[in-house]
């Protein structure tokens, strides 16, 4: 996970200009939906299809699956197959880390966990990696199966309340409606948000939005298909020219105020899994 960190981080700093890549296609089928993520940067070219059935749940079946493609940027010949669901989980807890890393405070300590799932781990991995993270509390849908996955990762259950003392907030669910009253957010709250990447689904409600400094990967995706960022800018509570893109906040081109919360909504994105898938291979020497 550090690994990972570091690399989309310096992919940032080189100029990578999430901006630049091509939207995902996303194709409606009977049960669920095909998406499409193709992107090329440096030396590589790559493609992500994944599926997504809602109903794989009620099967024992993840509801998230995937395969990554990895092809030389020159000749377009493949190199490696990997696995798409476990490239996903690391990179989008990944990508909130480098988010996190330049907009929460340096001491941030309490994180409150919106989750019990796959992303609700791997951020919690990822989030100890940039911060002194000691005091967590998981918050689920299912209270039993909150109470067990907090003594697992040595956390503890508690309720959306807990919100008011946290230092950075971490929403990996599957609701499609806000979390959370935005009012009760501390002015030095970092959120990060990753559950949805559809415009007609939020975790996270327009008086959080309207309260905070809003960070995407980038601008159009976000307006495309972030429902906690389309459903604000429809409320009225915030200006679509006041977001901020991850690139410029990594590099420092544009700096945070610290007197309102700092909100990073991730849709995940193809150059964030070339990044990775690239970084892997390399690693492996083959």
């Amino acid at each position: 996970m550090a690994a990972a960190i570091d690399v989309l981080r310096k992919s940032l700093l080189d100029g990578l200009d999430p901006e630049a890549g091509p939207p995902r296609s996303v194709v409606p089928v009977p049960h669920g939906q095909l998406l499409l993520m193709p992107a090329h940067w440096g030396n590589y070219t790559g493609v992500k299809m994944v599926t997504a059935a809602p109903g794989n749940a009620a099967r024992g079946l993840p509801r998230i699956q995937g395969n990554y493609l990895l092809l030389d940027g020159e000749t377009l010949t493949p190199l490696a197959l990997l696995d798409g669901i476990a490239l996903t989980s690391v990179r989008t807890a990944a990508v909130s880390a480098v988010a996190a890393d330049a907009l929460a405070g340096p001491d941030a300590s309490r994180l409150v966990l919106f989750g019990t799932g796959p992303q609700a781990r791997s951020h919690l991995e990822a989030l100890s990696c940039i911060r002194p993270i000691q005091d967590v509390v998981v918050v689920g849908r299912n209270a039993d199966r909150a109470r067990a996955f907090a003594a697992e990762v040595g956390a503890r259950a508690g309720t959306v309340d807990d919100i008011v003392h946290a230092d950075i907030v971490a929403c990996c669910t599957t609701a499609r409606t806000p979390l959370f009253d935005g009012a009760l957010l501390p002015p030095s709250a970092t959120i990060v948000a990753v559950g949805s990447h559809e415009p007609d689904a939020r975790e996270v409600d327009e008086t959080a939005v309207a309260r905070s400094t809003v960070i995407v990967e980038a601008v159009s995706a976000a307006l495309r298909e972030a429902g906690d960022v389309v459903q604000a800018v429809q409320a009225g509570a915030v200006d679509p020219g006041e977001l901020v893109g991850l690139a410029d906040v990594v590099s420092g081109r544009h700096e945070i105020p610290s007197e309102r919360p700092r909100f990073f909504k991730s849709v995940g994105m193809a150059w964030e899994d070339l990044v990775l898938a690239a970084a892997h291979f390399e690693a492996a020497g083959i």
